[in-house]
């Protein structure tokens, strides 16, 4: 009752301000429409990520061809995030394919595997950074024959730290284009008609994720080439999702803040940067929503905390907005004094 008198009341106020002024009433009211508006959008927004984290059930992997024997090809497979996906999806059930660089840690992970689950794993080692066809026709020959049913674009650069775009190497610049972008697109499109032709004949679906970033949801200065680099997969992964989507093969960008990595250098997790299992397991579980990425199709921003983060930039802040950028700044540049002075005092000892 206190509430209709309240609304009544303001409406009575809102007619008075208006008076016979016609067209700023007119204006008034499409201002009070569009208010109420994003109101609800934000309020069903916020709905939908509080049920994604707390009641809705775990996302069933036999749309992916669990139970037909289905193979996952993970790339960056040997260490952090890429090893947790192997770990959490042979826990699961499916044979894996992993691609990484150093040789004897794929062997270590593929015996692991093998011993812990049972399951079949193949290896191939490569240089990502090498951008070389062979690279991309090997790991085509990986997948040949097999039900693969899944990729995980996992393999990823940054800069070694903080780094002002005009003082960033040419070798560092290429690296972080070469690993994130072209390679990561060149094998999808080597790996992407083999998971269309499995979904048509296994009856299932495929699945695509890719490793994205804050950075690439928000301006990152002193990360400029990497963030640019995100930014690119942002758009890329949505636009595949759109094209595949008639040939059943799902498609997601995943949205990570800080993880416990080496890429990351972080060693301690808090409630904000949780240890590579922590964020695995919030990612396979709620493969298909978007969680805190209320706003992005085919996005999923998963960790709790992140998706908290996320949606506060975007709904509150504006992810582009230069109070967002600057603040990003402040923060890469006292990384980097702190990197280099680290730096100074061991070449002194």
């Amino acid at each position: 009752m206190a509430c209709s008198m309240t609304f009544l009341s303001f409406i009575n106020v809102f007619e008075h301000l208006i008076g016979n002024n016609t067209i700023i009433g007119a204006l008034l009211w499409l201002a009070l429409v569009l208010g109420v508006f994003k109101l609800t959008i934000v309020f069903l927004s916020f709905g939908s990520l509080l049920a994604s984290l707390t009641v809705l059930p775990s996302t069933s992997y036999k749309r992916y061809g669990l139970d037909k024997g289905a193979y996952a090809l993970i790339t960056g497979a040997s260490d952090g995030i890429g090893k947790e996906f192997a770990v959490q999806l042979a826990e699961r059930g499916f044979n894996l394919l992993l691609v990484s660089r150093t040789l004897s840690k794929l062997e270590a992970i593929q015996k692991e595997l093998r011993d812990r689950f049972g399951i079949d794993v193949r290896i191939l080692a490569l240089d990502i950074a090498r951008d070389d066809p062979a690279n991309y026709s090997a790991v085509q020959d990986l997948c040949a024959d097999l039900p693969v049913t899944i990729l995980i674009n996992n393999v990823g650069q940054s800069h070694s730290i903080p780094v002002p775009f005009l003082e960033t190497t040419e070798q560092e610049l290429r690296n972080i284009i070469t690993i994130n972008t072209t390679a990561t697109l060149l094998i999808t499109k080597m790996v992407a008609p083999k998971l269309v032709h499995n979904a048509r004949s296994l009856g299932c679906h495929g699945l695509i994720l890719t490793m994205g970033s804050f950075a690439g949801l928000v301006p990152s200065p002193l990360l400029a080439v990497y963030s640019g680099s995100k930014a690119f997969l942002q758009n890329w992964s949505s636009a595949l999702a759109t094209e595949l989507a008639s040939d059943n093969v799902d498609v997601q960008l995943v949205v990570s803040y800080l993880v416990t990595s080496a890429m990351s250098k972080i060693r301690r997790t808090s409630a904000l940067i949780p240890n590579p299992r922590q964020f695995v397991s919030s990612t396979l579980s709620n493969v298909g929503r978007r969680v805190g990425a209320q706003e992005r199709f085919a996005t999923i921003t998963p960790y709790w905390s992140h998706a908290l983060y996320h949606f506060a930039i975007v709904s509150v802040l504006g992810a582009y907005s230069k109070l967002v950028s600057t603040i990003n700044y402040k923060g890469h540049l006292d990384v980097r004094k702190r990197a280099l002075r680290k730096a100074a005092l061991a070449k002194k000892d």
